[in-house]
């Protein structure tokens, strides 16, 4: 539901982790934000969330009163678990409105 949303607790880094039902191949994942500066994307392939490794890092554009929508394409990209680092943000607290992974 776009209504319901996770929120940071004001200091950076924050971080959310997200385990798939096995480890899946992604084409690509898109994640709905707002306040958000930094963002890191890692991933792990172990069968727990242990073992990370960096795969994305952007610096994100403000968008004022608006949810900032970011797409990124993950070719031949496997996961067990992403992580969500925020790493800075335009204000003391941030909100994550929704992530969708696609692959198979």
């Amino acid at each position: 539901s776009s209504e319901t949303f996770w929120t940071t607790t004001g200091m950076f880094p924050q971080e959310l982790v997200i385990g798939l039902p096995r480890c899946v191949k992604l084409s690509k994942v898109a994640i709905q934000c707002y306040l958000v500066r930094t963002l890191r994307i890692e991933r792990s392939v172990s069968e727990d969330p242990v073992g990370f490794e960096q795969c994305i890092e952007k610096d994100l554009q403000h968008t004022e009163g608006q949810l900032q929508r970011e797409e990124f394409p993950l070719p031949d990209f496997q996961a067990t678990y992403l992580r969500f680092i925020i790493k800075s943000a335009f204000d003391h607290f941030v909100s994550v409105h929704r992530v969708m992974a696609e692959g198979t």
